[in-house]
C-alpha cells in the first residue's frame, strides 16, 4: 500500500509511545539509553517500592520531573495538534510527559496516567500542577503520601481511560503508531481493536516492532519527519 495522506481520512487516532517524545529529550525506556538501563523499577516505580520507602519513589519522580520540565514539543506533537483541529481525531498515549497538551492537542487518552497528576490513595484527594520538583509529598487533607497519578509495574491500567481508547480505536478509519516499542502489555494490543474495525494502520517507527505485521504501512525514521510525510510535506 502507498503511503496515505492524513487529509483522506475523517476519524483518525494516534496512538503514541517514548519515541514520540525521544526528539524533545525525553528519554526512552528500553531503547539505547533508555532509563530502566540506569534504573530498577523494583525500586522505584511500583506499589511495593511506594510502600517500602516513598521518599526515595519520589526522589526518582521528582528527577523525571525535573528532566521532563526541561523538554518542549517537538514538531511532531505540534503536526498531532494541528490535524486535530477541524476534524475527529484522538491521540491515545503511552507517554505521562503531557506534551502532546502542550502542543495544543485536547483529545488526549494518558494510558499510563501523567507525571504532573498526583492522587492520595488513602483518601481520595487529587491535584495537578508541573512543580518541579514537587516539595510537599504529604497529602493536605489527611498527612498520608502523595503518589504519582500514573501506572506503575503491576498496576492495572486506568479502566475509563481504556475503554475511552477502545471506542476511539473501533470506530477510527486511520491508526497511526508513533514510536510505540509494541512490547507493553496490556497498551500493546491496543491497535489491534482498529485493524478488527478495518482502519489503515500506519507504523512509524525506526525499527520494526513485535506488531509490526499488522500494519499496513511502515514508515522507518524519526517521528517528525514521517508525520510530515504522512501530510505531504515530504
Amino acid at each position: 500500500m502507498k503511503t496515505p495522506r492524513l487529509k483522506d481520512f475523517q476519524k483518525i487516532v494516534f496512538f503514541t509511545g517514548a519515541g514520540m517524545s525521544a526528539q524533545s529529550g525525553v528519554p526512552t525506556y528500553r531503547g539505547a539509553g533508555g532509563i530502566w538501563g540506569s534504573y530498577d523499577y523494583e525500586t522505584c516505580a511500583c506499589a511495593s517500592a511506594f510502600a517500602r520507602d516513598p521518599e526515595h519513589v519520589w526522589a526518582f519522580h521528582n528527577f523525571r520531573r525535573e528532566l521532563v520540565s526541561g523538554c518542549e514539543p517537538n514538531a511532531g506533537h505540534a503536526k498531532i495538534a494541528e490535524v486535530q483541529r477541524g476534524r475527529s481525531v484522538t491521540v491515545v498515549t503511552q507517554n505521562i510527559d503531557g506534551l502532546h497538551q502542550l502542543a495544543g492537542s485536547e483529545r488526549v487518552l494518558e494510558l499510563h496516567g501523567s507525571l504532573w497528576q498526583v492522587r492520595c490513595d488513602e483518601c481520595g484527594w487529587r491535584d495537578e500542577g508541573r512543580e518541579s520538583p514537587l516539595h510537599e509529598l504529604r497529602c493536605p487533607e489527611c498527612d498520608a503520601y502523595k503518589r504519582p497519578n500514573i501506572v506503575w509495574f503491576g498496576d492495572q491500567l486506568f479502566l475509563d481511560v481504556v475503554t475511552a481508547a477502545q471506542e476511539a480505536l473501533a470506530g477510527c478509519d486511520l491508526l497511526v503508531s508513533v514510536g510505540t516499542s509494541a512490547v507493553v502489555y496490556p497498551a500493546a494490543q491496543l491497535p489491534l481493536v482498529a485493524r478488527r474495525a478495518g482502519a489503515v494502520l500506519v507504523e512509524i517507527n525506526p525499527e520494526e516492532t513485535p506488531l509490526s505485521e499488522i500494519y499496513d504501512v511502515h514508515l522507518r525514521g524519526p517521528a517528525t519527519e514521517m508525520l510530515a510525510r504522512l501530510d505531504g510535506e515530504l
